[in-house]
């Protein structure tokens, strides 16, 4: 690539956006960060990745944890302040990459080579998809959907100044069910080239 490009997929759950980012970091030949962001994050704080994992995403608890100034007992808000800067570090570099979630698109919005999608899907396709991800029956998998979807607009509306999906603060807002999961990461890679080389004109 001239110039640096970093996509960020927001993602309803079960709508495949995890799947769809990685299908679109394979095809560009770009790094995609979502879990390996924990790992990286969990070695410079010389914590177990597993342990840290469970703050990701997650709004702290204002009833269980303090902050007074700039200092809190919070590892949500520890984890948070980690991760953005972390982000915000490789977009730095001049790094092009795919990075998953984390209010990527608020956290590098002054970022000119920035591309903001939010994937979205109807809901019996995402149950279907959750199914299969667990292994679980339809009344878990819909149990499932509205918690980890509640947990991420909670988390993404505490720490940015715009709500979760609303479609005027992406570049692009796709329902992933009329095409697929395999369709719509085929469109997004079209879109992107696109716009690359709209920056690049």
């Amino acid at each position: 690539m001239n110039r640096q490009c970093i996509i960020s997929i927001s993602r309803e759950y079960g709508s495949g956006g995890r799947d769809i980012a990685a299908s679109i970091s394979e095809e560009m030949g770009v790094p995609i960060y979502n879990r390996e962001l924990i790992r990286e994050i969990a070695k410079q704080m010389n914590m177990d990745e597993a342990k840290l994992k469970k703050y990701d995403e997650k709004a702290r608890n204002r009833f269980l944890t303090r902050s007074v100034g700039k200092y809190t007992n919070s590892m949500e808000e520890i984890l948070i302040e980690r991760q953005f800067g972390w982000i915000r570090e490789r977009a730095e570099s001049g790094e092009s990459f795919v990075i998953v979630g984390r209010c990527a698109e608020m956290v590098l919005q002054d970022y000119p080579g920035l591309i903001s999608v939010f994937v979205t899907g109807d809901e019996e396709f995402k149950i279907k998809n959750i199914m299969r991800y667990l292994s679980v029956d339809e009344e878990e998998a819909r149990s499932e959907q509205v918690k980890v979807d509640r947990k991420r607009r909670n988390y993404h509306n505490r720490y940015t100044d715009h709500k979760w999906g609303d479609s005027r603060c992406y570049d692009l807002v796709i329902n992933s069910t009329p095409l697929g999961i395999e369709g719509t990461s085929a469109l997004l890679v079209q879109y992107i080239q696109a716009r690359m080389e709209a920056m690049q004109s």
